[in-house]
This record gives structure tokens, C-alpha cells and sequence, in this order.
């Protein structure tokens, strides 16, 4: 559901650009771990990388609702495509959230004009949940700060042109501050990409900064108040993921039904025996189960009201249900399925890993927890 007819015309324009866009790509980017050169510029040609922020700052003005549909829909054909997206609306929060108006004037309009793209910066190689823990300093000096140490898992790290960056300037878990970092700050640098078993289409990698200086103008809010910015934002970003997840899962269903629907055994197609149905149904309760579970929450937020525990269950649920539901794909396919013939098995691959980023599912699962508790 939809809430007005602009948001039936962005989706359907949505699909037209995902179509001719992401889809004739995909496989071969995937294939090779190309990154996919003009697929970025294309979709913010047409707004699709600012949705969630005001018209007045040159984002789109929609609710959250129909920007995680917009995801949905762009997942459905290229799922690192998506979350490369997905990292780029969790790149520009702090900022617009937490910025002051001369720093908001000043650099968010060029972050939503859809011709640059962001990154988040938080974890690192040993504080991956554990944020407390990060390592990466930024020492105040004349002027400014210099920061030094590493960070990891950095999607569209090396070619976003900006990235939020968390590094340390106290101690403890108020020791942490949030800045606005160019991509050609002096003494930043990158890896080369991390290997990955899926996503392969974007870039996953470490950066290090060796005594690169920021001006005092680049710390986004006040100095130690970076988890805070970190953990507002991350809700909204398993949000993101949560519609990844689903519009892969939706897609692995599609195709395991068309397939079903064409490939007989006994003299029936297979979808008409019982066994078979069985499996197809359940795959359709999970991806309807991950979307009402996802709509809820961004409904919550578009309200203004609590949804922390929400955006949890959202990740939670969406993101088993891709898994299983990827995985169920490829047994309906059969031998065919474990073949890079048929794309269900990088859908298999990819859906792994959105059980881990954003927060792992044991970690949402401790949230929700301490929640139930606190209630």
C-alpha cells in the first residue's frame, strides 16, 4: 500500500529505471566484481538517492514508508546496488540530524544533489557491534583535528565522496565523536576491496588515516556525542536493510514460481505437486511477513513515535526470512539451482550477509531483549 499517487508514480518509475537500468548489469558486475560506473549518477538523475530528506535541502520529501519501497524495489534487481544506497541515506543523518544550520547550508545539499555518494565509517576491525570500543583517534589540535587509526567494512569505501566518520577523542563510551570527512582529505586511504562471498558490485574496504587533519568545522554535533549519532542513525539504517532484504527475498520467490511453473516432473509441473506448493507457500508468508514487519516500523518513524525495538524485529525478521527463503529457491531449482546458470544462488550468497551488518541478528535479538525488559 501506498499512501498517495506521487508515491504510485515514484514506484513505478522506480521499476522502469531498476529495469533498464540495474537489471542488464547485474549479473556480469557480480560476475567479475565490477563496480557499476554510471548506475549512481542515473539513479540520483532521478531523485532516488535523497527520498527521505526535505525538498529544502534538494531531497526528496517522502515519508520513509515509500523510500524503503523505492529500496525494495531497486533490491529486487541488484541487491548491492541497494544497500549501496541504503548507506548512503544512513550517510547523510548525522548531518541533517545533528548539524548545525551553517553546516547543513553549507554541505547538505551537495550530499543530496544525487551527483556525489556517502559512506558510514563506524566499525573497525576488532569493534564490530561493540562500537565502545573503537580505536581510530582524533586528536584536537590549532584549528582542527588529526586523525589517525583504521576503520573497516566501509561499503563504497574508495569511491563514495564523503564518509561519517566515529573516532575517539575522549575516553569511554562518551569518548567518541562524529565528522564529516572528504574523500580527498590529505593522509586518507584505502584497502584494496575485501573479497566477499556476495555484493560483489560495490566495494567493501578498510581506510586508514595517517595523521589527516580536519578543520574544527568538519565534527558533526558536539565533541562526544558520537554514539549517539551513531546508534540514531543505525536504526534507521536496518531499516534500509530490512527492505534489502525483502525485495531480494521477494525476487528469489518470483523466480523459484516462474521456474515452478515450467519445469515438470511426473507429468505435472512441479508447483502442482503438494510437497512443492508447501515450500513456495511458506516462502510467500516469510516475504510478506518481512515486508509488514518493516512497513510498521517506518510508519512508527514516519509518525515521529519510538520504533528502536521495531527497526530491530524489521532486521530480525526480514533478514532470516531472506535467507530462508534464498535457500528454498535453490532447492526448488534443483541441481540447476547450485549452478551459476541460474541467478538463485548468488541470491543465496547475498542474503548471508544482511544477517550480520547493520548489527547482527544475535545482536538485534539483545536489543529487542533489553527492551522487553526495560519496558
Amino acid at each position: 500500500m501506498l499512501p498517495t499517487p506521487e508515491a504510485r508514480d515514484l514506484l513505478e518509475l522506480t521499476r522502469d529505471i531498476a529495469d533498464k537500468v540495474l537489471e542488464p548489469r547485474v549479473v556480469e558486475c557480480e560476475k567479475t566484481g565490477t563496480f557499476p560506473d554510471g548506475v549512481f549518477p542515473a539513479l540520483g538523475a532521478a531523485g532516488l538517492l535523497s527520498l527521505p530528506y526535505p525538498e529544502e535541502f534538494g531531497g526528496g520529501g517522502q515519508p520513509y514508508e515509500v523510500y524503503l519501497q523505492v529500496l525494495e524495489e531497486l533490491a529486487s534487481r541488484w541487491a548491492a546496488v541497494a544497500v549501496a544506497v541504503s548507506v548512503h541515506s544512513l550517510s547523510c543523518h548525522p548531518l541533517f540530524t545533528f548539524g548545525t544550520d551553517e553546516q547543513k547550508q553549507r554541505w547538505l545539499a551537495d550530499m543530496l544533489s544525487g551527483e556525489t555518494i556517502g559512506a558510514y565509517s563506524l566499525s573497525e576491525a576488532h569493534a564490530g557491534s561493540d562500537a565502545a570500543a573503537l580505536r581510530c583517534r582524533a586528536t584536537a589540535v590549532e584549528g582542527g583535528f588529526r586523525i589517525t587509526g583504521t576503520k573497516a567494512w566501509i561499503t563504497n569505501g574508495g569511491r563514495a565522496d564523503f564518509y561519517s566518520l566515529f573516532a575517539r577523542t575522549g575516553e569511554g563510551s562518551r569518548g567518541i565523536s562524529c565528522f564529516l570527512v572528504p574523500r580527498d582529505t590529505e593522509g586518507l586511504s584505502f584497502g584494496k576491496p575485501e573479497e566477499k562471498m556476495g555484493l560483489r558490485g560495490v566495494p567493501t574496504t578498510t581506510a586508514a588515516y595517517d595523521d589527516a587533519f580536519l578543520p574544527a568545522e568538519r565534527l558533526i554535533g558536539a565533541e562526544g556525542q558520537g554514539l549517539s549519532i551513531a546508534f540514531s542513525a543505525l536504526d534507521s539504517g536496518r531499516l534500509g536493510i530490512a527492505a534489502v532484504a525483502t525485495g531480494l527475498a521477494q525476487r528469489a520467490l518470483d523466480d523459484a514460481v516462474a521456474y515452478a511453473m515450467q519445469r515438470e516432473a511426473f507429468g505435472r509441473h512441479i508447483i502442482d505437486h503438494q510437497g512443492l506448493g508447501f515450500v513456495l507457500a511458506d516462502m510467500a508468508a516469510a516475504v510478506d511477513s518481512a515486508r509488514a514487519t518493516y512497513l510498521d516500523a517506518a510508519r512508527r518513524r514516519d509518525a515521529g513515535v519510538p520504533y528502536s525495538r521495531q527497526a530491530s524485529v524489521a532486521k530480525l525478521v526480514a533478514t532470516d526470512a531472506a535467507m530462508k527463503v534464498t535457500t528454498d529457491a535453490v532447492q526448488v531449482f534443483g541441481g540447476y539451482g547450485y549452478t551459476q546458470d541460474f541467478p538463485v544462488e548468488r541470491y543465496m550468497r547475498e542474503a548471508k550477509v544482511m544477517q550480520i551488518f547493520e548489527g547482527t541478528n544475535q545482536i538485534q535479538r539483545l536489543v529487542i531483549a533489553r527492551q522487553l525488559a526495560g519496558s
